[in-house]
């Protein structure tokens, strides 16, 4: 199956920046076995764009019950690592769906990163408890927090970059939030110095 694919935004964003940006998604909150794979979601859970159209469907929501599955096996590591070889990757967006669900999945990822130097990976995230008790991250990570999860309140608005969601592009400019909203490479720490990332809800 494939691990790696291209929702709308990251097709925009790829002939945008002309980059291979590809995602990987779980399922949005929990998986239909009651596994809770955003375990720091507040907020986001009631306007999340993953709980609703395209990603509810019958012949899409289980590709992302089977990625959960795999994202657990011990070979994860390299499959991942053969899809981006295969497909020839530039960027990868960790979970446009989904999120860290605990320490070792994420030190898989680790891995995977530092077995590819040259691919970026990005990924929004609730888990800033976590990230943030990290001792070090691969130099071609980035993270962008969410604001809408149970720990926000540990985002330093001014040195942390995180996410703010808007209902309108008027009220983004207002608070001085960069919009991040049409290409999403502009969210992370190679394509902008901004530590305040504008989203439009959905």
């Amino acid at each position: 199956m494939n691990l790696l694919t291209q929702n709308s935004k990251l097709k925009k964003t790829s002939k945008h920046f002309n980059k291979r940006v590809f995602n990987f998604g779980l399922p949005a909150y929990k998986s239909s076995t009651g596994k809770v794979v955003c375990r720091m979601a507040d907020k986001c859970i009631k306007f999340c764009y993953a709980k609703k159209g395209a990603y509810i469907w019958s012949n899409v929501a289980p590709v992302f019950e089977k990625r959960l599955k795999i994202s657990m096996q011990d070979n994860f590591i390299d499959l991942m690592v053969a899809e981006i070889k295969k497909k020839k990757v530039e960027y990868v967006r960790v979970h446009d769906s989904g999120d860290y669900y605990d320490k070792r999945y994420l030190a898989k990822w680790f891995k995977i990163a530092e077995l590819l130097p040259n691919v970026r990976f990005y990924s929004y995230t609730n888990e800033i408890g976590m990230i943030k008790n990290l001792k070090s991250t691969p130099k071609n990570y980035d993270f962008i927090f969410s604001d809408s999860g149970k720990q926000r309140d540990l985002i330093n608005k001014k040195t942390d970059r995180h996410t703010k969601i808007f209902s309108n592009l008027e009220s983004l400019k207002k608070d001085k939030y960069a919009n991040c909203s049409d290409y999403d490479l502009y969210a992370t720490k190679w394509y902008s110095d901004t530590k305040k990332v504008g989203l439009i809800i959905h």
